[in-house]
């Protein structure tokens, strides 16, 4: 008998066991389920930004061919509450109601009105037009400054305020007297566009009732099956234990699936009151209007330094736009950026204050990175600002700022306790792969001669707070949740092994990451494991899939969940052997005596003499299945270096980013492959807002970027080849020593491109490009200051 392990699977490239079923069309997405007497919905929403609803008939959509029943929000109001929100950031948040469907007043574009249902789903669409809907149009609120004047409409008359909150948040020594004593002070503005999810499966939910036992299935492209479980039964009043939720295979979801929305509730009620399963899936330009949208901020930052170049203080201003209403964790979004302003520098003092405002816009809430991706542009632009005033070079001033190696773990001025990383080590690293001096040679000839084409670099240092989080610091921050994660591990009685993760995937590659750890833990070949999730009937706690928890919360989980089932298998061996557990030693998926390798038992023997109990030590029950709920005991902090070199033509204002390097610290790596394709996707994201994306509303509130043929999502063939590595400090608050990964690229890139084009601009005047950098943007800033210039 050979020791079953023959190489470890932490750490290897595996191919992704999802795949194959996936690229050849043999999976289940929301939208291919199909049942014996299905209905299908379709939703009529509102053309106007604000309006009050005067009058609605949807009787006539009953006479329509295929029409079953159709619904206004007065109709379903009895069977329905307002959507949740799980995060009021303070006690005095105004929260107003955010029925399912509007019953007295629209607040957006594309706000629901009315569900028509019918026996398939064009029928349903093509009814929408019979309905009749009488609007008032009322004045629509779209800036946010001009929303918190005293004579501002009111999104929310009742509550008469367009001030949804105010967070404060001050650390370290008063700012004033910080700022009193800097040599330098500098102050900018900078907008975080609106962004507009794009995930390749559209949202989609099928629900089907069990009408004896009042059970019902709900199947939702969601990212929180088991948060959805609750917040249905709390907004339907569908008691929890007779809910189910799938989220079968979910093609994407960027934070946009994070979410509870109206659809999915009235999917439930419908469902209820007709007896009768029921499918919506959104169309391309209907998620424009109706999936929520991500960023939406003015950043108002003051920075105060010496002469030297040294940081002494941070001062934050940001208008948050919430939009219509509060959604599961709106308010939250700009507070988790609250933390990652200061980033990775040492200063006296920081002073953070967020409003929450209103606006008669698609509500906003999670999106990639969440919070912090608008901190780190926030920081790392006003630091090349700095650098700029203080003559430094834009990687000498974040050196002479930034937390040493050697001073881990490291409270930061926030109040996070960093426990690991090496920013030099990064950073060098990315400096020798790019080529940074070199570059620089290049720039200063460029500018010399007057080239048209000029070339510039940008620098983005940062780090970020993930794996959310310990339960009790979501206690302080307010939110309604914990930040724990289950797992259980079922040994078979043939030696096959079933993971049951609380995590739910969305394109992350849990199944072959958990089972990789299993396999390592367990001794086992990487094709016995399976992996269970998705489904709160088979995989019934958990907390789901956001904020790059998944492997950091859910993948230690498991971890530990298989060290236990270890731990079980180790006290049926040592019986089988007539041998003391303390005797024992395991390796490679066998338990083997001390001096006597010869008496040994595999772990696939053990869980079938434990399934047989024939002869297993007394009072132990016949089975090695093993649980385990991890609430961490920190935040992970992944960490690393971006840079990019642009090219921009200073006569049309075009842009190429010429080469793009990024060294990241994720802490071990469970699968390079993995994790090269998460950092992949995030540059894509980050680049994407930096120079292509944005959510445009006209005057009146209308969405004028409401398609893919207005609003720009680059391919691949508009992306620069990426050159990737990575430097490694474990992280220390879990057993695996990783850190997430999901949302890197997004929050490091935007600022490294935005940072080049400005940095090759800054000889004409230029000081800032207000993202999307397109190509007029970047030629009017050009003009812009030579009109200054020459003025």
């Amino acid at each position: 008998m050979t020791d079953q392990a023959v190489e470890r699977e932490v750490g290897r490239a595996r191919l992704r066991k999802e795949d194959a079923r996936l690229v050849t069309g043999q999976t289940l997405w929301t939208d291919n389920i199909t049942v014996p007497g299905l209905l299908h919905l379709a939703f009529l929403r509102s053309p106007m930004a604000h309006a009050r609803i005067e009058r609605i008939d949807v009787s006539p959509a009953l006479r329509r061919p295929g029409v079953v029943a159709a619904f206004s929000g007065r109709d379903l109001a009895d069977g329905l509450g307002s959507l949740p929100c799980a995060w009021p950031v303070t006690e005095d948040m105004v929260l107003p109601d955010h029925p399912p469907l509007a019953v007295d007043e629209v607040r957006h574009a594309g706000d629901p009105v009315a569900v028509v249902v019918a026996r398939d789903r064009y029928a349903a669409a093509d009814a929408l037009e019979a309905i009749e809907v009488d609007y008032e149009p009322l004045p629509p609120v779209m800036d946010l400054e001009a929303a918190l004047a005293e004579d501002a409409p009111l999104v929310h008359a009742a509550e008469g305020t367009n001030r949804a909150y105010v967070w404060p948040f001050t650390a370290g020594e008063d700012y004033e007297t910080v700022r009193q004593r800097a040599d330098v002070v500098l102050t900018r503005r900078y907008e975080q566009q609106r962004l507009i999810p794009n995930a390749m499966e559209p949202r989609a939910v099928v629900v089907t009732p069990l009408a004896a036992s009042g059970e019902y299935t709900v199947y939702s492209a969601t990212q929180i099956p088991h948060i959805l479980r609750v917040m249905l039964s709390t907004v339907t009043g569908v008691p929890e234990h007779k809910l189910r939720v799938v989220a079968p295979d979910v093609g994407g979801g960027f934070g946009s699936k994070l979410q509870v929305y109206g659809e999915e509730a009235v999917a439930l009620a419908v469902a209820r009151k007709l007896g009768r399963p029921v499918k919506w899936t959104e169309s391309r330009s209907e998620g424009y209007l109706a999936t929520h949208h991500g960023r939406g901020m003015i950043q108002d930052i003051e920075i105060a330094a010496t002469r030297e170049g040294k940081l002494l203080g941070l001062k934050v201003d940001l208008l948050a736009d919430m939009g219509a209403y509060l959604m599961l964790v709106t308010p939250g979004v700009p507070i988790l950026g609250a933390f990652m302003y200061p980033a990775i520098y040492k200063m006296d003092s920081y002073a953070f204050t967020c409003t929450g405002v209103f606006t008669t816009k698609t509500p906003t809430d999670a999106y990639r990175g969440a919070g912090r991706p608008e901190a780190t542009y926030a920081i790392e632009r006003i630091m090349d600002e700095l650098a700029a005033e203080l003559g430094l070079d834009p990687v000498e001033l974040r050196r002479r700022n930034w937390i040493r190696h050697e001073e881990f773990p490291y409270t930061s001025i926030a109040g996070l306790t960093y426990d690991s990383g090496d920013y030099e080590a990064a950073t060098d690293k990315a400096l020798a792969l790019f080529g940074y001096d070199e570059l620089r040679a290049e720039q200063r000839k460029r500018r010399e001669r007057g080239d048209r084409v000029l070339l510039g670099i940008g620098v983005s240092t940062y780090t970020e707070m993930c794996g959310l989080a310990p339960s009790r610091v979501l206690r302080d921050l307010r939110y309604s949740a914990g930040g724990w994660e289950a797992a259980s591990i079922r040994m078979l009685p043939t030696g096959k092994v079933e993971v049951v993760t609380g995590t739910s995937p969305h394109g992350q590659g849990h199944v072959t990451c958990w089972s990789q750890i299993a396999a390592d833990v367990l001794g086992v070949p990487f094709e016995d494991v399976e992996v269970v999730h998705g489904d709160t009937q088979a995989a019934p706690q958990g907390m789901d899939t956001y904020g790059s928890r998944s492997l950091v919360v859910g993948g230690a989980a498991v971890h530990r969940a298989a060290q236990k089932v270890v731990d079980k298998a180790r006290k049926v061996a040592a019986h089988l052997l007539e041998a003391s557990e303390d005797d024992l030693e395991f390796k490679g998926g066998v338990f083997s005596v001390k001096g006597s390798p010869e008496a040994r038992k595999t772990i696939q023997e053990v869980a079938f003499a434990t399934f047989t109990s024939h002869d297993v030590p007394d009072g132990m029950e016949p089975t090695l299945n093993a649980e385990h709920v991890l609430d961490p005991e920190n935040f992970s902090y992944p960490h690393g270096t971006h840079l990019c070199a642009v090219e921009v033509d200073t006569e049309t204002g075009h842009t190429r980013i010429r080469s793009y390097v990024c060294v990241d610290d994720v802490g071990r790596v469970v699968n390079p492959m993995i994790v090269e394709g998460q950092v992949h996707g995030g540059l894509a994201q980050g680049i994407a807002q930096a120079l292509y994306e944005e959510a445009v509303y006209d005057a009146e509130g209308n969405l004028v970027s409401g398609t893919m043929a207005d609003y720009l999502v680059p391919s691949a063939a508009d992306l620069p080849e990426f050159v990737t590595d990575r430097t490694e400090t474990p992280a220390t608050s879990n057993p695996l020593g990783v850190k997430g990964v999901g949302e890197a690229g997004t929050i490091a890139s935007t600022p490294a491109v935005v940072n080049a084009i400005v940095d090759a601009l800054r000889p004409l005047g230029v000081h800032d490009v207000r993202m999307p950098c397109t190509p007029e943007r970047v030629w009017q800033a050009i003009r812009a200051a030579r009109k200054e210039a020459s003025a």
